[in-house]
């Protein structure tokens, strides 16, 4: 099997969608030897904030020495940046390889009646064989949906369990109330082991404790209270926490210093654990840790960010951090959304700020919402907005429109903001010929 045979047979995996539980991923990893036990983990669950925790405590871990996995989704240029070692992606024979053993031991699934793995539960047996084989010390890995009935949640060997900020989303398969989702986020929680968590409201900060207790574990709780000496700008930001002093981190937006005050406690309970994180290497991977699509400044005249505000909860960060960063900018949107989102209420949060929006579709996804009806969502709130054809011409139009003073904030669903970057330099480039 070669790369774009083994991409041709994930595409069609990925077309029989997804199913919450572990019976299929159990099968599947036992037919392949069960490489995740030879692993140790961090295990970050949560709504919103996992992402940005494990980019900078996979960093830290980096420049501290330790040989660190880690695995992602969703991605936003190349589908091998779900799955690296020392921040370098798979490389495509061993994508290939690694792809035409697992298909080799889901065919036999199907054969013998004994289940059909998801795109989600092929990917993350194929990231266990490459860590495993990669030899990692430690791999920081995110659940895809939820907690409990993850496919990530088969692992046994995670030291240490991490539980960022959990809102209301994915109600339909997590929950209708917040001590419900909390209680899926929770699932990851094993016995004995160390857990750290966000600051939650009341009726999810409640269930982790309560799980805690049950499983024995020792529970830090970050506080933001404790975050102080804050300066910031659009491409930096400095504070201290507790014993950190002086701390600058290059991820933006407001819910940032939330999330590295969660990493920072993080780091204490790996330190407690015996981990050897000098304050040098974490000071350092902090600053240089990246995570694309997540208040991502990726021009500056104009301005122009891009944001995976997705949900409510991430849609109210994403107006803290713009009245934060750019209080008397016209701001110019290019705005995407899946079906399947709250986009009601993303486009009552973030739409009475905007001088103009044009909305846009991820072309080839079955989820997307369609530009037409992102925009007459819109035009309840804001009549300044039309739909674009495609994200080029949405970029196009905006970068037009907006001066060189003026705010752009490509935002909504991460799905697209890969191929709007791009439209962004082409466009660039198009303009200095």
């Amino acid at each position: 099997m070669n790369y774009e045979e083994a991409r041709n047979y994930l595409d069609q995996v990925s077309k029989g969608g997804s199913v919450l539980g572990l019976d299929n991923m159990r099968e599947l990893l036992n037919r392949l030897r069960n490489p995740q036990d030879r692993l140790k983990f961090i295990h970050i669950a949560g709504t919103n904030g996992k992402g940005s925790v494990l980019a900078y405590l996979s960093t830290i871990l980096i420049e501290a020495g330790y040989r660190t996995g880690r695995y992602i989704s969703p991605v936003l240029f190349s589908y091998r940046e779900k799955i690296q070692v020392d921040e370098k992606m798979i490389g495509r024979e061993d994508l290939a390889r690694l792809t035409a053993a697992v298909k080799e031991a889901a065919e036999d699934m199907k054969k013998t009646h004994t289940g059909e793995p998801t795109i989600f539960e092929v990917e993350t047996a194929l990231a266990f064989l490459y860590f495993a084989e990669q030899n990692c010390d430690i791999v920081v890995l995110e659940t895809g949906l939820g907690g409990a009935l993850d496919a990530t949640n088969v692992i046994t060997t995670s030291v240490l369990e991490v539980i960022a900020s959990v809102s209301m989303d994915h109600m339909d398969f997590l929950g209708d109330t917040l001590d419900k989702i909390a209680l899926q986020k929770a699932g990851i929680i094993k016995p004995h082991t160390r857990v750290v968590s966000a600051l939650q409201k009341p009726e999810a900060m409640k269930v982790i404790e309560e799980t805690c207790r049950k499983q024995e574990c020792v529970l830090h709780t970050a506080d933001p209270g404790q975050v102080t000496d804050v300066s910031h700008s659009y491409d930096r930001q400095k504070f201290s926490y507790k014993q950190w002093k002086d701390m600058e981190i290059s991820l933006m937006g407001s819910y940032q210093l939330t999330n590295a005050a969660l990493a920072l406690e993080a780091v204490d309970s790996l330190r407690n654990l015996g981990y050897r994180l000098e304050d040098q290497a974490v000071y350092q991977g902090m600053k240089r840790a990246v995570w694309r699509g997540r208040f991502t400044v990726i021009s500056r005249e104009p301005v122009i960010v891009m944001d995976g505000a997705h949900n409510p909860a991430a849609a109210e960060e994403l107006r803290k951090s713009l009245e934060l960063y750019f209080p008397d900018k016209k701001l110019f949107y290019i705005f995407g959304m899946f079906q399947d989102k709250d986009y009601e209420k993303v486009t009552e949060i973030t739409a009475p700020f905007a001088d103009h929006i044009i909305t846009v579709e991820t072309p080839d996804n079955p989820r997307a919402l369609s530009a037409k009806k992102l925009k007459a969502e819109v035009e309840k709130i804001n009549p300044s907005v039309e739909a674009a054809e495609s994200i080029r011409s949405a970029v196009r139009k905006t970068m037009e429109q907006a001066q060189e003073e003026d705010v752009i904030v490509i935002f909504g669903s991460l799905s697209f903001l890969g191929e709007a970057e791009l439209a962004v330099s082409r466009y660039k480039k198009e303009e200095e010929i």
